[in-house]
């Protein structure tokens, strides 16, 4: 348990979906928390599942399927450089030219693995958004995420702290 919190749920498993609006253009959906903030209520991330669609296989084409989970709204699929984002991954089909098989990849945190750390990271807004963007796709794509945390309430000080910084690194 991080210092300065106390934890007030047992383990809470939060599904979401986001489905491109078109084929290839960012999208992203926004995650009620239903968070209490008179009662400096934060929620503790503990682990993250993200499972974005394939990519469409396109004779010629390089396709992919990008998407991530953040602590505040995104303007694109950002990487794990940015303090808000939590998790992300991307599935890819390289190919190098017409007639050319294309070659799939996976890459990026999609999934959390087991470590020693207290937890992934600390939300201290109400929502966290799950975003995501195809390239190169015939048709729009979806992604399905699980957050795994608890929610937990602050001491004054560390609470102004967390939202400060959050919304700050927006």
């Amino acid at each position: 348990m991080p210092t300065g919190l106390k934890q007030t749920s047992s383990l809470v498993a939060i599904g979401a979906r986001v489905v491109e609006t078109a084929a290839n253009t960012y999208t992203q959906t926004q995650v009620d928390l239903n968070l209490s903030p008179l009662d400096r209520e934060v929620f503790v991330v503990l682990a993250i599942n993200i499972d974005p669609q394939e990519p469409d296989a396109v004779d010629g084409i390089t396709t992919a399927t990008a998407a991530s989970v953040s602590a505040t709204s995104q303007t694109a699929v950002i990487g794990l450089e940015n303090s808000n984002v939590l998790a992300n991954t991307r599935l890819g089909i390289q190919c190098a030219g017409l007639g050319i098989s294309g070659v799939g990849f996976t890459r990026g945190a999609g999934e959390t693995q087991a470590t020693n750390l207290d937890y992934l990271g600390i939300i201290a807004t109400n929502d966290f958004f799950l975003g995501m963007k195809g390239t190169g796709n015939l048709t729009a794509k979806f992604t399905n995420a699980k957050i795994y945390g608890y929610r937990a309430r602050a001491t004054a000080d560390i609470f102004a702290a967390l939202v400060q910084s959050e919304v700050l690194s927006a």
